[in-house]
């Protein structure tokens, strides 16, 4: 070993006997012996003495746990991991540690070339893909390659969360190196401004403040501190007050820490493992197209096989029968489906960009119109994640209120006990002593109008005190020391000079700490010194209690001549308040049948008093769980009694992954919401992960299937609806092409049983299939959305697309279709008993036309067509008129005429056949007229 290695060296008998394991080479093997706990080693180095008598094969580099470094106190970490605080690793040892741990980073997979995800896109379309025109499957692979691979080439990796440099000692020299070149035992310094590129345990510690919102979803920065802390378990980040974590953001103060645990062995990369474990389940709408697939081909191929068949057995033409026969395949099969649906979807995610979401992938949009239960993230999700003052309370009880929300100054704050009077400067002097005092022990800025410059809930004050026009009294004192926040105290302070020289102390934290520092309180109804007695006292504590249980966020402050004399002022209640419109969102979500469930880091008053401001949670029916309660459970347990539950509080990753699994368990279809890394599991495993696009991480954005740029709950709205839309134009295309594939079938069946010359040739019936196919069908996909669809409850997705309902509407279009077909088809043929080229010509058209009148009445199953309006969606007009032009031309046109087997037809026999074939539209109008009636009657009764 090197000299400069070697004062970090120890004696195993010196070491933490319950920290480490020790692993010995013996030859080309490593033999360990008796283990003490589940630690990393790393041997290195070759077998010699060093100047103390042991053997360097017995040096052993080990990675730590969160919990097992924060329970011991950084000397022991220290030389658990073999490091020296002062100097740092020499280069030589941090390369040896790296050929074993590997580089800081996450291995995510290497880009596949673009060609194999194109031609993935094939394999997604198996089914169809052998049945259907090629024209059609590569519109749909196209369309979803391009939809994807744009998606996913403007989102962040995984890797993104490290920082790309950081700086570190290293052979006793300060050097700014790449992050992902760290190992175990680097000793890393921090900075304001910093991401901390690994798992670390803070060794120093000068009013470091970090942010961890993105791992732990809670607002406030953490105060760290270097003393070991007892950890309940592997979920207690919260009390881990001396560890920093990978990917989190230094936004106050400076400190020192040894990495314990670089990529894969992170806080983080336990995420990212339980990430790459979980698999994203097949949408629903995937999924009823994967069943209407095998069903139309099973029923289809074995109604023509049965037709080949009885023809044979009629002794018909074997040619004859098998040209029919795939013609008949062809009209059976919808391959437009496959177009109708990639277009459909494609159509709602360009709507979906128009309202602010971005969609990963296209099945996703449809998915949450048949979500049953919402999983929302609270912070950042339901709320701004900013911090507003919303209440003042004096030491003698007298309150005060302030409107306006987030870092604006919009708003102002008025007395609530004289007659709602406006607060103005110190026109109430208990109440501008409260905020003038908050305002001066404080070290936060408000830029450019709403901008925060340090910790939100010294911003909350900032607001508050130019809300009641304070803000100058910053100035009327010159700050002399600062007593930084400590998680000991419980509060800061800060000595100061006024602008008569005389010395003033101001302290701001929680109320207890606070009042032990207190003798006295102001008493404001006559500008006098009170002393603290416990009735008093009482009265302060209740205060602040009802304010907790508002779910306020609590400090009092405090002033005096010196620490020992300190005049307790009062409180400030704050909120992170809920985002403008997500109430009225959730009440419309919660309308249409979908739950809502609140999961949030937070402590039980505030998830409780956040749920019901937004409606979420009803104190009567509703209960709350905490996410230790949740670990207690068993999967089935969960089960039982989670419909039941709305509010889960101080949740980790762990327990939204159980809950997710369990809803899903009882057939529930889970959309889950989050901005955090905390979040990322959770978000992959729901059957959709909606992920916040301002404040949102980008491991979250990874694991998400859509992103609301505006981090808006209220679009979620949006997206319900253009779900249900989705999938209500599918279902209508589906009727449509289904009614005339089973007209069609019925019609050549019906001949072929009674021994009819076949009523259409084999290109009457493949135009039909195009016409069936093609513009007319695939501008049903296309359907404006209903302004009312979002009432519609979530649909069932354990039912077949092909409803009792839908089949019943599908086979009374299709009769009347085939009836009046065949109706005309004998009118004409009985004339002559012959099949002549006008007969099949009355035939084909009258089908045709059959078809345009079926088309109109399929644009809504819900709707009549003057509730919808006919020119509200334009594709279908102009495709019905470009169909109806392209028939005429088969008819009159001579080179047509010679390929369709027609003749020209009169004026009056397309006014015969127009009448004939409105009997479906007229039909489906009625049926939609007395439907609608029932449920009107229903909903009056």
């Amino acid at each position: 070993m090197n000299g400069n290695v070697k004062s970090h060296q120890i004696d195993d008998k010196e070491a933490p006997k319950s920290t480490a394991s020790i692993f010995r080479v013996q030859g080309n093997s490593t033999v360990p012996s008796q283990p003490q706990t589940q630690t990393t080693p790393l041997v290195f180095g070759a077998a010699k003495k060093d100047s103390i008598g042991n053997n360097s094969e017995d040096i052993m580099i080990e990675t730590l746990t969160a919990e097992n470094a924060a329970e011991h106190e950084p000397i022991p970490c220290a030389h658990m991991l073999r490091t020296n605080i002062d100097e740092g690793l020499s280069t030589a040892e941090a390369t040896r540690r790296r050929q074993y741990h590997g580089y800081n980073e996450f291995e995510v997979g290497e880009d596949e070339p673009i060609y194999k995800k194109y031609l993935e896109q094939f394999q997604k379309s198996a089914y169809f893909a052998v049945i259907s025109l090629s024209y059609s499957v590569i519109i749909v692979v196209t369309v979803g390659f391009v939809q994807e691979y744009r998606s996913e080439k403007t989102l962040e990796q995984l890797t993104k969360l490290v920082p790309p440099t950081c700086h570190v000692l290293r052979d006793n020299k300060e050097q700014n190196m790449l992050a992902r070149e760290l190992v175990p035992g680097d000793v890393v310094l921090l900075n304001t401004g910093d991401r901390i590129p690994s798992d670390i345990r803070i060794v120093e510690s000068f009013s470091l403040q970090i942010d961890e919102s993105s791992l732990t979803g809670e607002t406030e920065p953490k105060h760290k501190e270097t003393r070991a802390t007892k950890i309940m378990g592997k979920d207690d980040i919260e009390h881990m007050i001396c560890i920093g974590f990978m990917g989190t953001l230094v936004c106050g103060g400076r400190g020192k820490g040894i990495v314990i645990s670089t990529a894969a062995n992170s806080q983080f990369g336990e995420v990212v493992k339980m990430m790459m474990g979980e698999e994203s389940p097949k949408t629903p709408l995937q999924k009823s197209m994967d069943e209407l697939g095998k069903q139309l081909s099973f029923y289809s191929f074995g109604v023509i096989g049965v037709i080949f068949v009885i023809g044979l057995v009629q002794e018909r033409n074997f040619v004859e029968m098998f040209t029919i026969g795939v013609s008949l395949a062809v009209a059976a099969i919808p391959e437009g489906l496959p177009i109708v649906v990639a277009v459909t979807l494609a159509i709602g995610v360009m709507r979906m960009a128009k309202r602010r979401a971005v969609v990963k992938k296209m099945p996703a949009v449809e998915t949450l119109g048949c979500v049953t239960v919402i999983c929302s993230d609270k912070t950042g999700t339901l709320t701004k994640n900013e911090m507003t003052a919303t209440k003042i309370i004096t030491a003698e009880g007298k309150q005060a209120k302030a409107t306006g929300l987030g870092y604006s100054v919009d708003g102002g704050i008025v007395s609530t006990n004289d007659g709602e009077q406006h607060i103005t400067q110190f026109s109430h002097p208990e109440f501008a002593r409260i905020i003038e005092a908050g305002l001066v022990c404080n070290n936060a800025n408000i830029i450019e109008g709403d901008k925060l410059v340090g910790q939100p809930t010294e911003g909350a004050i900032v607001v508050l005190a130019r809300k009641a026009q304070l803000e100058q009294c910053r100035q009327q004192y010159s700050r002399l020391r600062e007593m930084p926040f400590s998680s000991d105290t419980k509060w800061m302070g800060v000595q100061c000079e006024d602008q008569n020289r005389q010395q003033v102390y101001f302290i701001k934290g929680a109320i207890d700490r606070v009042l032990e520092q207190c003798s006295t309180y102001y008493a404001g109804s006559d500008n006098s010194r009170r002393p603290i007695d416990q009735y008093s006292k009482q009265n302060i504590l209740e205060n602040g209690r009802q304010l907790g249980l508002e779910g306020l966020r609590v400090l009092g402050v405090a002033r005096g001549e010196n620490m020992q004399s300190m005049m307790f002022l009062g409180m400030i209640g704050m909120l992170d308040p809920p985002r403008p419109g997500a109430a009225d969102a959730i009440a419309i979500v919660k309308a249409s049948g979908v739950d809502i469930k609140l999961i949030t880091g937070d402590a039980q008053e505030t998830a409780q008093s956040i749920g019901q401001s937004l409606g979420i949670l009803s104190q009567t029916t509703d209960s709350c769980l905490s996410g230790q309660q949740v670990d207690q459970m068993s999967d089935h347990d969960l089960e039982l009694i989670i419909r039941q539950v709305t509010v889960f509080y101080r949740a980790s990753p762990r327990h939204k992954l159980k809950i997710v699994k369990a809803l899903q368990a009882i057939g529930e279809i889970v959309a889950m919401t989050g901005d955090g890394v905390n979040d990322a599991v959770a978000l992959k495993k729901a059957d959709i992960g909606v992920a916040m696009g301002l404040c949102g991480t980008d491991v979250c954005k990874e694991a998400a299937d859509m992103i609301l740029c505006d981090d808006d709950f209220s679009t979620m709205t949006a997206a319900i609806e253009e779900g249900k839309a989705i999938y209500h134009n599918i279902t209508n295309f589906v009727r449509f092409q289904l009614s005339t594939s089973v007209a069609a079938l019925s019609l050549i069946a019906a001949s072929t049983i009674f021994r009819f010359e076949n009523p259409l040739n084999a290109m009457q019936i493949l135009w039909i299939n195009i016409i069936m196919d093609g513009p007319p069908a695939q501008s049903l996909g296309v359907e404006p959305v209903d302004d009312d669809i979002i009432r519609q409850k979530p649909r069932d997705t354990k039912q077949p697309m092909l409803t009792r309902k839908l089949i019943l509407d599908i086979l009374a279009s299709a009769a009347i279709i085939v009836v009046g077909t065949l109706s005309v088809f004998y009118k004409e043929m009985s004339a002559d008993n012959k099949v002549t080229p006008r007969d099949t010509t009355m035939t084909f058209t009258c089908f045709v036309l059959f078809d345009m009148w079926n088309a109109l009445s399929c644009r809504s199953s819900r709707k009549m067509i003057w509730q919808i309006g006919i020119r509200r969606n334009g594709m279908f007009s102009m495709a019905v008129s470009a169909s109806l032009i392209c028939q005429l031309l088969v008819i009159y046109w001579s080179p047509l005429q010679h390929i369709f087997q027609t003749e020209a037809l009169s004026f009056f026999d397309l006014i015969f056949l127009t009448t004939i074939t409105s009997s479906v539209f007229i039909f489906n109008e009625t049926r939609k007229y007395f439907s609608l009636h029932s449920k009107s009657s229903v909903l009056e009764i």
